[in-house]
């Protein structure tokens, strides 16, 4: 077999070992690892994490399946390129201090990718196995295996932050939102030597990390630890800080930052602007999901209120829809129904999240969409009318349009509605700044190198994207932040000149 391009000669060495330790054949008769996971009648109690992780024994074994392709499609199928091979071989001979080094070589948050990037849709999609009508090597299990390995190192040896580290640094940038396309672009702006300073508008670091994701899914820990990660990088973070309001974008520049990132992310909810929307009772996702998530609702000591009503509806087919009927499970609905316009198939949502989402009790009403929600006198909503669909034709997205079927339409009971139909970029920002571009949509105007049309402004994420995954956020993070060194490297040289 071919060595892989871009691969040292020493470990060419012992790549080449590993594969002529076994045939491709024996490799690819291993069947694919199962994530073990904790029981779904228990799990619902807490905000327990569902899937336990990987032992080391099933990781190596996990890893050798791996062909170690000398051209590897999976590479190509990562937003942010991380040498999938490399870290993954490094595993199957128990050297999971170079594995995780090589996830942290380009991504700045592994542990968090492993657990919540859609690698079915990404790296895995195009894992050679699938060509052999085998399934694909588990990458995203094998990178969070890596990932907590060397946070638990971490934990045990390392300083939690390294103020010196930016007192030595002259040149300084500002990043507006801590969450994955700025925690990104953090990373890689310090690695390139730079004072990095974060301002977050919220009282807590991590952005959706922290507010959109439940712990069921991706827990605290874990983002507070790769949040360590980039203290110990020299990265400054500042909560409680509304650029915009507080502070902005012009006094930034004025303070000395010479460059500033715009990850403000897509926070404003949207809704379907059917009669009834205003009722106590519905409310969106961004909402639901902050409330429980950031602010505590429903747990003793938290003063934060949140409805706990016994039947809810969640509207949407998205991950965040997943997790917000999930989440309505553990606040003690009895009866919540997860309601979407088209079938399963065409559902965005990650497999895997549909699947748990059904172990804990789920009740998936595809097919239907809502009409009108219904109140009582005092205001407070009581049921829905939903118009039930069938599939037309496709779409521009390649899914099969809903169309509604004529007078086919029932009546559902319900104390509260929570709406997943998908958010918009947060407008505070780019309205603050004279002169920004922004398409009609709201999202900030770039060009191919993240450049805004204002000197010194790049933004990535969702506030360019819209809504978008936590891996596509963090590979503009990344791309933003070695195009905006390269450009202050250059007006240096320039000005030197």
């Amino acid at each position: 077999m071919e060595t892989p391009k871009n691969i040292s000669g020493r470990d060419a060495i012992w790549r080449e070992e590993l594969r002529n330790a076994m045939s491709a054949k024996e490799r690819s008769a291993i069947a694919r690892t199962v994530m073990p996971q904790f029981d779904p009648k228990e799990r619902i109690k807490s905000n327990v994490e569902v899937n336990i992780g990987l032992t080391e024994e099933a990781a190596r074994k996990e890893a050798t399946r791996c062909l170690d392709c000398p051209n590897p499609g999976c590479i190509t199928g990562c937003p942010v390129n991380i040498d999938i091979p490399g870290f993954i071989k490094n595993i199957q001979r128990g050297d999971l201090e170079a594995a995780a080094e090589i996830l942290k070589q380009t991504s700045a948050l592994p542990a968090v990718c492993g657990r919540v990037c859609p690698q079915e849709k990404q790296c895995e999609s195009k894992c050679i196995y699938l060509k052999m009508g085998k399934e694909a090597v588990a990458i995203g299990y094998l990178e969070r295996f890596a990932a907590d390995k060397a946070l638990e190192k971490d934990s045990q040896g390392k300083a939690k932050g390294h103020a010196s580290l930016n007192e030595e640094r002259q040149r300084k940038v500002a990043v507006i939102g801590s969450g994955p396309a700025g925690l990104s672009f953090a990373g890689q702006m310090a690695s390139h030597g730079f004072k990095v300073h974060v301002f977050e508008a919220l009282h807590e670091i991590g952005g959706v990390l922290k507010y959109g994701i439940p712990e069921f899914r991706l827990p605290n820990s874990i983002v507070d630890a790769e949040l360590d990660n980039l203290r110990a990088k020299g990265v400054e973070f500042h909560p409680n800080i509304v650029i915009g309001k507080t502070l902005t974008v012009e006094q930034l520049i004025a303070d000395g930052f010479e460059g500033v990132f715009i990850g403000s992310g897509a926070g404003l909810p949207r809704f379907m602007d059917i009669p009834g929307e205003n009722l106590i009772g519905v409310l969106s996702s961004n909402e639901y999901l902050t409330r429980v998530n950031l602010m505590g609702a429903g747990r003793e000591g938290m003063a934060t209120p949140v409805l706990t009503p016994k039947r809810v509806m969640v509207v949407g087919g998205g991950n965040t829809a997943m997790d917000s009927v999930r989440t309505a499970i553990r606040m003690g609905a009895e009866e919540a129904v997860l309601v979407y316009r088209r079938s399963e198939d065409e559902m965005p949502a990650r497999l895997e999240e549909r699947i748990h989402a059904k172990e804990e009790g789920a009740i998936f009403m595809t097919l239907h969409n809502p009409l009108e929600y219904l109140g009582d006198e005092k205001g407070r909503l009581t049921a829905v009318r939903l118009q039930r669909m069938e599939l037309g034709e496709p779409d521009a997205s390649g899914r099969r349009s809903p169309v509604p079927v004529e007078g086919d339409i029932v009546e559902l009971s319900i104390e509260m509605a929570i709406v997943s139909v998908g958010v918009s970029p947060n407008p505070l920002v780019p309205s603050s700044v004279e002169g920004l571009e922004v398409s009609r949509k709201g999202t900030v105007v770039t060009d191919d190198n993240l450049k805004t049309s204002i000197q010194g402004l790049y933004a990535g994420g969702d506030i360019v994207r819209g809504g978008a995954t936590v891996i596509l956020a963090m590979g503009d993070g990344r791309k933003a932040a070695n195009r905006m060194a390269a450009q202050l490297s250059d007006d240096v040289k320039n000005f030197s000149h």
